[in-house]
């Protein structure tokens, strides 16, 4: 099984979402953009600007953390490059 630490956008509220997970991308996707409780519960129009995919959960939860911990706009834009159309 593989993992992915996925990084999502709104336009509507002009965030971004760092997540990850072992499930299927498209249907965490359709989760996050349910009307639901919670962080991305906010905004229907999340889209997929950034993947990573690793061997273990383990590893997938190490880099979500590092990538949350910088805490910074300008540092996941250069990861997910600014010219990312859904931007």
């Amino acid at each position: 099984m593989r993992f992915l630490v996925y990084i999502l956008f709104s336009k509507k509220i002009d965030k971004f979402y760092i997540g990850h997970t072992g499930d299927n991308i498209l249907e965490r996707l359709r989760k996050h953009n349910s009307n639901h409780k919670g962080f991305t519960g906010k905004s229907d129009d999340w889209k997929i600007v950034y993947t990573e995919e690793f061997d273990t959960k383990e590893e997938a939860y190490k880099r979500e953390r590092q990538i949350k911990s910088w805490k910074s706009r300008k540092q996941i834009l250069k990861l997910i490059g600014e010219e990312h159309p859904d931007l």
